[in-house]
């Protein structure tokens, strides 16, 4: 990779890194990420499917039309010093790592562009600038209001611990908001008067404790209360829960949904209230394609590998040892073997829905050391200082490597789209 490209994702990541800014509100990270794609070449076009801080930036004519999935927004009260000990600050941070995940799509981006310009290839480069990933529903909405239909792949990674093709089941989720509204009361003098929002928010809960029981192995369902009114003296006359609903297969996510829906139903019609039920934000799983993962396997294995300086081994063996993370001393690995099967995972992404919309393929780069758990401040840690920028020079590699056989190897993605619309294997 140019070096040119090496230090501009460098500064971009850091001045990412230390802007933080969550879901929808990414305006200096947007605008950092567009500008550095702008100085080299790119044209930018902004406010997608309704967002403020959504981009695309092109370049190039014709086909193949390669789109990176860039994102940027941080989490909240995530904030944190890139040291090894825990030094929280004030605010956001980047605990999953998405100043890294935008800046290397870009980083990507501008190398394949250098290559296709050197070699006179046709085809045209995008990346698309996705807000609010951790809401999940940037991608979505850009997805249903048809951003990403005449794309003939879309590439994206991840940070994680290791380095590998993310031949990867992410779930299919359904997040909602359950609002109970009852009859305020004084508890003591009038109870029957009263009718408890609580009661039902509560009723709720355990009934769906009890559906626990009765869905597949892999459907999770877990909520948390957002609110309720009043001290105890009164009957709480409102309050309301969040639920996430998941499995690795978006049709047994929707029964469990419609199952936690009358639980709700059930609860308000015990207790005398009213229920309103907001679904926030759906996505199916990943719908995984064997051929381009074997393709972008293959770049990877043609990428040189990270190697780490003393200063940054003895951090990650400091951050292990403070947090707690299990690796036995092994911090950093080498490139991973691509598994036969998909594997399914526990956690989700609005890069699912375009997966079902335009051949996908997501990698893995190790930009935190063995054991670190994203959504923690030993991630944001390492995703602040020179082992998460390694990952994301890493990472932006592998992905130029791929997309450059897509746009000179045109069978790869005849070959994808067959898989993606489940025609035989002409082989």
């Amino acid at each position: 990779m140019k070096e040119k490209f090496i230090e501009k994702m460098r500064e971009t990541a850091d001045y990412i890194f230390r802007h933080p800014e969550i879901s929808e509100q990414e305006r200096e990270s947007s605008r950092a990420l567009a500008h550095f794609l702008e100085e080299e070449g790119f044209a930018v076009k902004w406010n997608l499917a309704g967002f403020e801080t959504a981009f695309v930036a092109e370049w190039g004519q014709g086909k193949p039309v390669i789109g990176f999935l860039a994102e940027y927004d941080a989490l909240p009260g995530m904030g944190q010093e890139p040291a090894s000990t825990r030094k929280p600050l004030d605010g956001a941070g980047h605990a999953c790592g998405h100043n890294l995940l935008g800046t290397a799509c870009a980083g990507a981006a501008c190398e394949l562009k250098s290559q296709m310009e050197e070699e006179k290839l046709t085809g045209t480069i995008r990346v698309y600038g996705c807000p609010a990933e951790e809401t999940v529903i940037g991608k979505i909405r850009m997805n249903e209001a048809g951003v990403f239909n005449d794309l003939d792949a879309a590439v994206t990674w991840h940070p994680f611990d290791r380095n590998r093709v993310s031949y990867d089941i992410w779930q299919a989720q359904d997040i909602k908001n359950y609002r109970f509204y009852g009859t305020a009361a004084h508890a003591s003098k009038h109870p029957e008067m009263g009718r408890s929002a609580l009661d039902a928010a509560e009723l709720m809960n355990v009934g769906v404790n009890y559906l626990r029981e009765h869905v597949a192995d892999d459907v999770r369902m877990h909520y948390t209360y957002t609110n309720t009114d009043g001290p105890a003296n009164i009957v709480p006359a409102f309050a309301a829960t969040n639920y996430f609903i998941r499995s690795s297969k978006w049709e047994r996510t929707a029964d469990a949904s419609e199952r936690v829906d009358n639980c709700a139903r059930g609860a308000a019609l015990m207790t005398g209230t009213r229920v309103e039920i907001e679904r926030v934000t759906c996505n199916k799983e990943m719908k995984v394609n064997r051929v381009l993962a074997e393709t972008f396997y293959e770049a990877m294995e043609q990428v040189e590998l990270p190697s780490y300086t003393e200063e940054e081994i003895r951090f990650a063996a400091e951050v292990s040892e403070e947090a707690g993370l299990e690796n036995g001393g092994q911090y950093f690995g080498g490139l991973e073997p691509l598994e036969e099967k998909p594997v399914p995972l526990s956690i989700g992404t609005d890069v699912s829905d375009v997966s079902h919309t335009v051949p996908t393929i997501m990698l893995s780069a190790a930009a935190m050391c063995k054991g670190t758990p994203l959504h923690h401040w030993a991630a944001a840690a390492q995703a602040g200082m020179s082992i998460g920028e390694k990952g994301m020079l890493y990472a932006a590699a592998c992905m130029a490597e791929g997309a450059y056989r897509l746009v000179t190897e045109p069978e790869i993605l005849i070959a994808a789209w067959r898989e993606f619309r489940g025609e035989p294997d002409m082989k």
